[in-house]
This record gives structure tokens, C-alpha cells and sequence, in this order.
């Protein structure tokens, strides 16, 4: 049961989706009473055939060619509602909920009595706020299935949305008369009394749990639970006392008076509360996890010090010290406490006893990525010895050695790695391409790096770390100017404060030739680069010499120049003779 309450969404979702962001003209509707078509026999066949194809080649995944057989259908019999239905499917899963909802009306609008045609279409209309017309559905809906009980939920909440609250709970008393008492109905009827300012029916909806089953302390703690969320303490305090009388050992009771402590400043209070659970026999290991949890989470939530809970950790250690999962929590706090060396220390102990369990050399390689990359490989490897299944490992040991500047070895990692992720994982698919492009690349083999960077792309359009990397190279190697332009270009839009992208893009429109407008995207690199305290490398600084010299600025370039060479890391070919020349050379 949980501790904090929320605002339940009661939607609930059937096949055809929900969620929507735009809305929907509505002046030109459908009536109810349109002619149905009366087709002769050969379209009654031909009408057959083309929604027999649709239907396969929506099974076969060839959607294309089932929208093609629908709009066939439609040629023939223009009052089809499940043909308009089955558009607005198609339409919906592509997130094109305009069409979507056009359709899903005119499905309901010739065949008022389909139940899924309705559902559909007063689902959508909640999604554009057309609340009356979604109110108008599922009291059509409700009118025709009374014993629905899901029904009830979405006319409840449509009225909830439209702002109509007193018709929303009258809804859910509805629902409540044929199913009897259920708690998240009530709940959101507290939730609605609440907003009403009618906090006695609030209340009173969780006192009826009370009075039916007195005995039962979870109704206690959650009734105790809402009067601390609205502040009083006063009323929360007695029933937590009433809820000790039926069971002071219960994890949840103890770990509510603690937060209650901890909301009234009495700290040593509620530590005592937590300690007291912590060493009860009666409550198991899992048990006192929750608590822990529950606590740390309030503590958070409260922007509270976190610390103070380590001291209950140390003890749960001490009674349980053949306990991995422990560690394992222990290890995540001490992370959020930015305590990396500790939380190793515990990750470590978690991973040695589950070594098939890919959480605990996870976490692991968060406390040394990219910091430690030795640690980061071993652990890696250690990791691909009990589950060489886990494409995560392999993508980290590949990159953990590239950074290393060991392309060959990294080349083999992630060559290896590749062929474990999942095919709808695109977005690791074309990461794992983009850095395998990368060290083809540094290999030397840039047919191959060009490749494999299209080949990312195509899992990722938008990956702007691949964008960046192609675009450059094409520029370094002066080939695909145009299209390192545009790939470039994306980078800026998506990130126009990113260093690396603005260098890049005015690297790209230098080699093109557009000097001045290089000047000003490379100028932005090294200003956002000082903003954002980031070190400049010598590459920048010797682009921004290059620009300076083609923009008639020399004196200035030589002073950018020298800078890029007293950075100490630069790889230019051609730097020394620019400085010694004072004159650009290209590489």
C-alpha cells in the first residue's frame, strides 16, 4: 500500500490508444441518420476482396498497401463504419490523431451501436478536451451496457476534466451501488471531495473502510496518511495511536509515525520509531528494505539530508550480513550522496553474489565511468564472462578502450556486442554503429566509417552525436560537402549552444567556403565554450585561426595559432608552418 497518496488517472486503455495533443474541428459533424450503402452484388464482392487485403497486408505489417485496399473499400461503399474505423486505428498509431478522431466519428456516426467504434471515438474526444462530446459517448455507451463498470470510470472522468466534479463523484456512487467498496474509487472520490473543499466527505470516504473492517490497520495508516498530507497533524497523530493498538510492530504504521516525526521536527524521534522496526524479528528482510525505502524516499521528497539513514543501513547490515539486495540499496544511497568509492564498495559485494544479474555490474560501471577506465574495462569483461548476452558491457568496453586510443580492441568489442541488441532498440543500435563508424574511422578505412555512419543514421535520423562525427570527417576529407552541411546543421538546431556542434558547423561552411559565416559559428563555439567553463581544445583554437587569417585578420590568426600550439595536444599537420609562415596552410 502506498504511503503517498496521488491523483489517480482512471483511463483505462483498450487497443485502439489514447493521448492527444492538438484539437479537432468539430462544426461539419456526422449525423446519425445517414443512408447506408446498397450495394449490388459485384461490389458486395469487389467491396470484399479489397477488405479481405486490406486485413492481410495489415498482418503482414504493409500498411502502405492496407490503406490503398481501404480507400478502395471506401470507393465503394462510403458508409462503411468499420472500414472508417479501422483508418482510424491506423491513423492513431501513427499519432495523426486528427485524422484519427475524423475517422473514429464517422465509424460511430454510421454504426452508433458498435461498442469499440464509440470507445474509440469518445477516447480521442477527451484527448482534444471535446469533453461534451466524450460525455455524450459514454452516456450513449453507459445507456446501452449499465453493468460496464469501466464505463462509469471514463464518464466520470470526462466530467472531472470538463470541471463538472459533483458529476463525477454522483458517476462513481453509481459505480459504487453495483460493485461495492473499492479503494481507488474511493480514493479518487477523496481526491474530488478534496478539490471541492469538502474535506469532511473526503475523509468520511476512507472512514467507511474503517467502520466495515476495524480491524484491519491499512485503512487506519491510510486515513492517518491524508490528514498529515493536508496537515493535520493533530488528527493524523490519533489515529496512528488507534492503528498501535491493533498492531505496533506493522513496517508501514511505524514507517508513517516516522515521516509524521520528521514533518514535526522531532528527528530523534523518528529514527528511534525506524530503529525500533529495523531489529523487530517479526518483520522480514524484504519488509525492512520497504521501510528503508520509504523512509530514504521521504527524506528526499522533504529535501532532507539523506545521511541520516546511513546509520540505519549500518545496523540492518550488522543482522543481516548474507544480505546482497542490501548492498545493493545501500550502494544507491551512498551514489545519490555522491559517495562513489563507497557505493563501489557495496556494488561490488551485490555483483559477486549475482553475477548473472546485470543491475549490480551496472551500477558498478557507474561509479567508474568514464573516470577510472581500467576499472570500467575489467568490470566490462567480468561482466561479458557471466552474461556475454548483455550488449550494455560490450558497448562500454568498446568505448572505455577507444577513449584509450586502443581502436582495435574496441573495433572488436562492439563488433561483438553489436549482435545482441534487440532490432526494435534502434536508438542503441545506432549508437553502437555511430562508434564503430568512429574507430573505423581512426583506423584509416573511411569507406567504411562513411558506411557504417549511414547505417546509423537509418536506425536514428536524429542521433546528433553521429551527425557531428560524419559531418566533420566528410569536411576533413573534403568529399560531401553539401551533405556534411546539412547533417551539421541539424546538430545546431537540435543543440545551439553545443561547442563541438558550432565548431563543427563552421568548419563545414569553411571548407565551403563561406568564411565570414565560419567566422561567426566558431567565434560561438569558444564563447559558449568560456560560458560553460569548458576547456578549448587546440583544434578550435587553430579553426578560429583559420577563419581569422580568410576573414583578413591576421595578426589576430597567428595569436590563435600560437595558442592551439601551446595547448601542448595538438595533432595538426600543418599548425608549426602556419605559425612559422604566418600564413594559412591548408592540410
Amino acid at each position: 500500500m502506498q504511503k503517498n497518496i496521488y491523483l489517480f488517472v482512471f483511463i483505462l486503455l483498450i487497443a485502439f490508444g489514447k493521448s492527444f495533443a492538438q484539437k479537432q474541428n468539430t462544426n461539419s459533424k456526422i449525423t446519425k441518420d445517414l443512408p447506408m450503402a446498397n450495394l449490388s452484388v459485384d461490389d458486395r464482392r469487389k467491396f470484399d476482396y479489397y477488405f479481405y487485403e486490406a486485413m492481410n497486408a495489415k498482418t503482414a505489417n504493409k500498411y502502405d498497401s492496407a490503406i490503398d485496399y481501404l480507400k478502395y473499400c471506401l470507393a465503394i461503399d462510403s458508409t462503411n463504419a468499420t472500414v472508417y474505423y479501422e483508418l482510424g486505428s491506423y491513423f492513431n498509431s501513427l499519432n495523426n490523431k486528427n485524422k484519427a478522431l475524423d475517422y473514429y466519428r464517422k465509424a460511430s456516426a454510421y454504426d452508433g451501436n458498435n461498442f469499440y467504434f464509440n470507445m474509440a471515438y469518445a477516447s480521442l474526444c477527451l484527448d482534444f478536451k471535446q469533453y461534451s462530446d466524450a460525455i455524450e459517448q459514454f452516456e450513449k455507451l453507459l445507456a446501452n451496457n449499465p453493468d460496464n463498470s469501466e464505463l462509469y470510470i471514463y464518464l466520470s472522468e470526462a466530467y472531472r476534466m470538463d470541471g463538472d466534479l459533483q458529476k463525477a463523484i454522483s458517476t462513481l456512487d453509481k459505480l459504487e451501488q453495483i460493485i461495492g467498496l473499492v479503494e481507488k474509487i474511493s480514493i479518487q472520490k477523496y481526491q474530488l471531495y478534496t478539490m471541492l473543499k469538502q474535506e469532511n466527505r473526503a475523509f468520511a470516504e476512507i472512514q467507511k473502510y474503517i467502520d466495515k473492517y476495524p480491524s484491519e490497520i491499512k485503512y487506519q495508516i491510510l486515513l492517518g496518511n491524508l490528514y498529515m498530507q493536508a496537515g493535520k497533524m493533530k488528527e493524523a497523530y490519533m489515529v496512528y495511536s488507534k492503528a498501535k493498538a491493533i498492531d505496533p510492530e506493522d513496517p508501514y504504521l511505524i514507517s508513517s509515525i516516522a515521516e509524521y516525526y520528521e514533518q514535526t521536527n522531532n528527528k530523534e524521534a523518528a529514527e528511534e520509531e525506524l530503529h525500533l522496526a529495523l531489529v523487530s524479528p517479526k518483520m522480514d528482510i524484504d519488509t525492512k528494505l520497504a521501510v528503508l525505502a520509504q523512509y530514504v524516499g521521504s527524506l528526499q521528497q522533504n529535501r532532507q539530508d539523506t545521511q541520516v539513514a546511513n546509520v540505519l543501513f549500518d545496523s540492518l547490515m550488522i543482522q543481516h550480513p548474507q544480505e546482497p539486495k542490501l548492498n545493493l540499496m545501500y550502494g544507491n544511497l551512498l551514489a545519490m550522496q555522491t559517495k562513489k568509492e563507497e557505493a563501489r564498495v557495496q556494488y561490488q559485494i551485490f555483483a559477486e553474489a549475482n553475477p548473472t544479474n546485470p543491475v549490480g555490474w551496472e551500477q558498478l560501471l557507474s561509479t567508474t565511468f568514464p573516470d577510472s577506465l581500467d576499472m570500467s574495462i575489467k568490470i566490462c569483461k567480468d561482466a561479458i564472462s557471466y552474461i556475454p548476452d548483455q550488449p550494455q558491457f560490450y558497448f562500454y568496453l568498446g568505448v572505455s578502450e577507444y577513449m584509450k586510443e586502443d581502436y582495435t580492441n574496441a573495433l572488436d568489442a562492439l563488433q561483438k556486442g553489436v549482435v545482441y541488441v534487440d532490432e526494435e532498440n534502434v536508438a542503441l543500435l545506432s549508437d553502437f554503429y555511430g562508434q564503430i563508424g568512429d574507430l573505423y574511422y581512426h583506423l584509416e578505412k573511411l569507406d567504411s566509417a562513411f558506411t557504417t555512419y549511414d547505417k546509423a543514421l537509418k536506425y536514428n535520423p536524429g542521433n546528433v552525436g553521429v551527425l557531428n562525427n560524419y559531418s566533420y570527417f566528410l569536411s576533413l576529407a573534403k568529399k560531401d560537402l553539401d551533405k556534411a552541411e546539412r547533417m551539421s546543421s541539424m546538430t545546431v538546431k537540435a543543440e545551439p549552444t553545443n561547442p563541438t556542434y558550432l565548431d563543427t558547423y563552421g568548419w563545414v561552411l569553411f571548407e565551403q567556403g563561406a568564411f565570414t559565416m565560419a567566422k561567426i559559428y566558431i567565434e560561438n563555439a569558444i564563447k559558449y565554450s568560456e560560458e560553460k567553463k569548458e576547456e578549448i581544445s587546440s583544434e578550435v583554437l587553430e579553426h578560429y585561426g583559420d577563419v581569422l587569417y580568410k576573414t583578413d585578420e591576421p595578426e589576430k590568426a597567428l595569436e590563435y595559432w600560437i595558442k592551439a600550439k601551446e595547448k601542448g595536444d595538438s595533432k595538426s599537420k600543418t599548425l608549426d608552418k602556419k605559425i612559422e609562415s604566418k600564413t594559412y596552410v591548408a592540410e
